[in-house]
């Protein structure tokens, strides 16, 4: 029989996402429905490294589903990576009575939760990242937001660059996953998309599309570049010398991971902190929690590390067919 649940620990880990306070808040007040006591961890791994634990009510995350970030801060910790970081966080988890741990991150908090599951510490993942590059679910927490923020960026500098009738080169996060830029490629009706996963590097292609569209009378060019590939100023000095047209890059950055989270990401973190604690208080452990199929469901970590994602093939062609 699984032993019962009766302190449960929540931590934000890797980069921030917007909605992750949302969730965050539906652990607590959801564990507290069930009669468990709640530990914010401060600071990520590192922080339940260093103890830094701080016991939650309701009150406390009252007024926090519209904020952005997260107000248990969050911080890279390479001491998880080796090999005593873990055993050292499970000894401090059983020390202050923590049976269970919910960790709201990206694929390497993952891997962390996966150690501690691996060391007798019932854990959960929910995915809070936003590249959106988790291979088991089609939603990570922060995706909606981070790309309507960059898609309305987009739609500014478009306005500028129409004005001036110059290319522009538009930089959006991602890391090494093209979906902010695929998704911003079909909303902002980009003439050309750059993507990690697809991208070949050819520069004289871009040139001659971009000369191509201005003869056949545009107005502008947009590239929407990921950050997996990135150097956009210098792409862009080589395409003004190359085209004679003015040419100029942006880099949005860490405004996408800012502002109030939208509808969806409050709505969908909610479920998936909410569903967090069910699967603690059922017993489960070394779960990670997924949007699939119009359904919330979980997979065993192990299994969600090794799937693979990739971009679909039709979207990324039906952004080159719509930009003509």
């Amino acid at each position: 029989m699984a032993k019962e649940i009766n302190k449960i620990g929540v931590l934000t880990s890797g980069g921030d996402a917007p909605g992750m306070n949302a969730a965050i808040r539906a652990v607590v007040r959801q564990a507290l429905s069930k009669g468990k006591k709640v530990v914010g961890v401060k600071r990520g791994y590192a922080g339940l490294l260093q103890g830094e634990f701080i016991e939650m009510e309701a009150r406390d995350v009252s007024d926090t589903i519209q904020r952005g970030g997260t107000i248990l801060q969050t911080a890279r910790c390479p001491e998880f990576m080796m090999e005593e970081g873990p055993k050292e966080a499970a000894k401090i988890c059983k020390e202050n009575g923590i049976d269970g741990m919910i960790v709201i991150g990206g694929d390497g908090s993952f891997r962390g939760a996966q150690k501690l599951a691996a060391l007798g510490v019932n854990t959960i993942g929910i995915p809070g990242t936003i590249d959106l590059d988790i291979a088991c679910t089609e939603y990570t927490i922060g995706f909606d937001t981070a790309v309507n923020t960059a898609m309305e960026a987009i739609d500014k500098v478009r306005d500028t660059s129409t004005s001036h009738e110059r290319c522009s080169i538009i930089e959006v996060m991602g890391r090494h996953a093209g979906y902010i830029a695929l998704w911003c490629g079909i909303a902002n009706g980009a003439e050309d998309i750059l993507l990690p996963e697809r991208y070949d590097y050819d520069e004289q292609k871009l040139v001659d599309n971009i000369i191509e569209n201005f003869k056949r009378g545009k107005k502008h060019h947009i590239i929407i570049n990921a950050e997996g590939i990135g150097h956009s100023a210098g792409m862009a000095r080589r395409i003004e010398a190359a085209t004679g047209l003015e040419t100029r890059a942006t880099i949005l950055g860490h405004m996408q991971r800012g502002g109030q989270p939208t509808c969806k990401d409050r709505v969908y973190a909610s479920t998936m902190g909410a569903y967090a604690v069910d699967l603690l208080c059922q017993g489960k452990s070394n779960r990670v929690i997924a949007y699939k199929n119009g359904e919330y469901v979980d997979f065993d970590i192990d299994e969600a590390l090794a799937m693979q994602k990739g971009i679909s093939d039709y979207q990324f062609q039906i952004c080159k067919n719509l930009s003509l």
